[in-house]
């Protein structure tokens, strides 16, 4: 499962969709593909409307989780044309109905779409509000029956301080998810997608999207990134 937020397809731009950075992000999910991996694609909204922030300036909470749902459906429109365009099979599937434009999310469906080598981009998160896409990403991996959850970032893993505001920031090799849930200086993800994630035995990578081979090798097995799971120590790049 590899969740991305909306903010990768920005480029260059201020918000929205730059179609080169789309096919930019399918490009490192195909060179996963290639490797004879099933993948399964969340996508975040963020790059056109974020339901929370929406939410603190006067928009119902309910109301503004929806408009978010609605901004991950077109990134996935996007990313799928992407996929196509380069030669990767693809299915979109949303937990909102929208026939004209998606399939409905469908479990069953979902991993028999994997099992014939298409990728699938999963949108509209859980489709109900109050929940992250972290969160749906979270459950849909867990639903799908996936090896491990991916997260897509700007920096490349989890650092013990924020790395834009302190040069002396260390990354972690791995991380426990009791720490990655208590330490009050880790927001790489919300602490429900994590509880979940460690309640089930998902282990969780955190990565940086655009840094070279990152996906592949990540895939391949090397180190990259953060490791977040239960059967590691908390350990810092020496």
């Amino acid at each position: 499962m590899l969740k991305i937020g909306g903010e990768s397809l920005m480029g260059e731009r201020p918000y929205g969709i730059d179609p080169q950075a789309a096919l930019d992000v399918a490009n490192n999910i195909k060179q996963a593909y290639t490797r004879n991996v099933e993948i399964a694609v969340v996508i975040g909204g963020g790059n056109i409307f974020r339901g929370l922030s929406a939410s603190k300036k006067g928009i119902e909470r309910a109301t503004a989780d929806y408009m978010g749902m609605l901004a991950t459906v077109m990134n996935g429109l996007a990313l799928q044309d992407s996929l196509e365009q380069i030669g990767v099979p693809c299915r979109l599937q949303s937990a909102l109905q929208m026939p004209a434009v998606a399939e409905s999310f469908i479990r069953r469906k979902a991993i028999r779409h994997m099992e014939k080598g298409r990728v699938v981009v999963l949108a509209a998160g859980t489709g109900v509000p109050y929940v992250t896409t972290d969160t749906g990403a979270a459950l849909h991996a867990l639903e799908l029956h996936c090896d491990v959850l991916m997260k897509a970032t700007k920096v490349n893993g989890i650092y013990d301080k924020d790395p834009a505001k302190h040069k002396n920031a260390r990354r972690y090799s791995t991380l426990t998810f009791r720490d990655a849930i208590e330490k009050d200086d880790i927001e790489v993800m919300d602490t429900a997608a994590l509880a979940m994630a460690k309640e089930n035995d998902m282990p969780v990578l955190v990565y940086k999207l655009f840094e070279g081979d990152n996906l592949k090798n990540a895939v391949l097995g090397e180190d990259v990134g953060t490791y977040v799971g239960n059967d590691v120590e908390t350990t810092l790049v020496k």
